[in-house]
């Protein structure tokens, strides 16, 4: 075994000295788009929009920008994906979808289907193969390629109605994961097909010390509680007393930050954490393994064609939508330090389509970027156009500071004494000063957004904090049926889910 390391870290070593092609990120994404735009030639969506005549434009792209409508996923199910559910063929991609992917539905009342495509899953493996030759800047022992890869996601048993298969991305991209890579994979087929998530996590405990991990992947949350689990059934220090191995975390979908306390208790020493954005519409960016700055790396000529619309109020609304004819940018236009929303026109047939994530660069000539948060997760209630990012500095460093640790969080914007304020909502199992941990906060957003600063001064009237157990959040999970790895606690609360989540804690109470 120790030669299928050596092999494998040798053939790594060379992929990452190849040297990178010279094309601009212009030219990558003009050619990505052309090659979409080439491929949905004649389906549906192709020949309403006259793809044909398109292409043989010299600007094709600003006849593409003007003539196609930016899509929300409301508008592009109801008007073309609905169709690929009924089983129809050619409808916005080259033949029939086999798969969707629910989507974690945190914001919305029910979940998406997003349709995955066999072109998509090729690329999000080559992403995923490119991610993994990024370890090649990483001095890592030719043993560890040699471990296990525990990859904590939803089940690979889909759902099939006759037509079609739905289920988590996580369980769709392990149910097609190359034949080579099942010598690896843990926690294996068998574990992986649960459907029952209490009965995954305790499979997983129970076999974890007959594995050898080196990687696991994960969100954050999910993985915490998996690392508690396994310490407190074989009564010992950190999870390395049970992988001595362990190096590398893979995090995705939610900020790693909030948990980076919560982690050095239940680790011997830190783990190499890769961060990737990796939504059910695609592998959209990754972090390169030497980068210690957490920003991800954007793919830019693999299946995706990325247009970046400026995050404000003259192209979204006080509610986080979209209105009409937005400013679009190609990736030669943008800035650093600016807040952007991204369309994405793709290899699964989403066209000019809203992801609903807002990104910042933060190195334009590298195409590298953070998430800051989502379009309908920002808190501007009054004009203090308050980001996710916002919240996750805010709280990591009142928590550095007071020496507790937090998780888990959501922020809801109410009415207060006829003006407003924001009620923050905390995970913790330590013993908290409330008065504290709130004016820290509050001192600390002051700093990072300076439209909060001026807003607490005036319509923004005050700061009200609750700290609640863990067990809490993940109990309103499990009572709105969205136990699992695909499904992450909302940054932010308004509407509906405020409603239920106020009800959940008056009726704990």
């Amino acid at each position: 075994m120790a030669i299928l390391g050596s092999i494998l870290k040798k053939a790594i070593e060379l992929r990452g000295k190849v040297p990178p092609t010279r094309k601009t990120a212009l030219k990558k994404q003009l050619s990505t788009l052309r090659s979409l735009m080439k491929r949905a030639e004649f389906t549906a969506f192709g020949e309403h929009y006259k793809f044909s005549q398109k292409l043989k434009e010299r600007n094709f792209y600003n006849t593409f920008r003007q003539d196609i409508p930016a899509h929300d996923y409301n508008s592009m199910f109801k008007n073309w994906w609905y169709r690929c559910l009924n089983g129809e063929p050619f409808v916005c991609w080259p033949n029939h979808v086999k798969h969707f992917a629910l989507s974690s539905g945190t914001s919305e009342a029910a979940s998406k289907h997003i349709p995955v495509t066999k072109d998509m899953l090729k690329a999000i493996r080559k992403v995923s193969m490119r991610q993994t030759i990024s370890l090649s800047e990483v001095d890592l022992p030719k043993e560890f390629f040699q471990k296990r890869v525990l990859m904590v996601g939803g089940s690979t048993h889909l759902s099939f109605n006759g037509t079609y298969y739905e289920g988590d991305l996580s369980g769709i991209t392990t149910g097609n994961i190359p034949f080579w890579f099942q010598f690896f994979y843990k926690p294996g087929p068998a574990i992986s097909r649960h459907r029952d998530w209490n009965s995954k996590l305790n499979d997983i405990v129970l076999n974890a010390p007959k594995w050898d991990i080196g990687v696991i992947c994960g969100v954050p949350a999910w993985i915490q509680i998996i690392f508690e689990k396994i310490i407190a059934h074989y009564n010992v220090k950190t999870i390395h007393d049970i992988w001595p191995n362990l190096r590398i975390y893979v995090s995705g979908g939610v900020s790693y930050t909030p948990y980076l306390k919560s982690f050095e208790k239940l680790t011997a020493f830190p783990l190499i954490i890769l961060d990737t954005y990796l939504a059910s519409e695609g592998f959209m960016a990754y972090q390169v393994g030497s980068d210690k700055s957490g920003a991800m790396k954007m793919v830019l000529d693999n299946g995706i064609f990325f247009e970046f619309i400026p995050f404000n109020d003259e192209n979204f609304d006080g509610d986080g939508n979209l209105k009409n004819n937005p400013e679009t940018l190609l990736i030669n236009e943008v800035e650093e330090g600016v807040e952007y929303a991204t369309l994405i026109s793709t290899c699964s047939g989403a066209w000019r389509y809203l992801i609903g994530d807002t990104i910042r660069f933060t190195n334009v000539e590298e195409a590298e970027i953070i998430i800051t948060g989502r379009t309908k997760h920002f808190l501007s209630m009054c004009g203090e156009h308050l980001s996710v990012d916002n919240m996750n500095k805010a709280l990591i460093l009142a928590s550095q500071e007071m020496n507790i640790e937090v998780g888990e969080y959501t922020v809801a914007g109410v009415p207060h004494n006829g003006l407003f304020a924001h009620h923050w909502f905390i995970a913790s199992d330590n013993k908290v000063d409330i008065a504290e941990l709130k004016n820290r906060i509050d001192n600390h957003l002051k700093v990072l957004n300076d439209d909060y600063r001026v807003e607490r001064g005036h319509a923004l009237k005050d700061v009200i904090v609750d700290v609640l157990p863990h067990a809490t959040f993940m109990n309103f999970m499990e009572h709105k049926g969205k136990l699992g790895s695909q499904h992450k606690f909302p940054r932010v609360m308004k509407g509906k889910m405020l409603e239920d989540w106020l009800e959940f804690l008056h009726q704990k109470k």
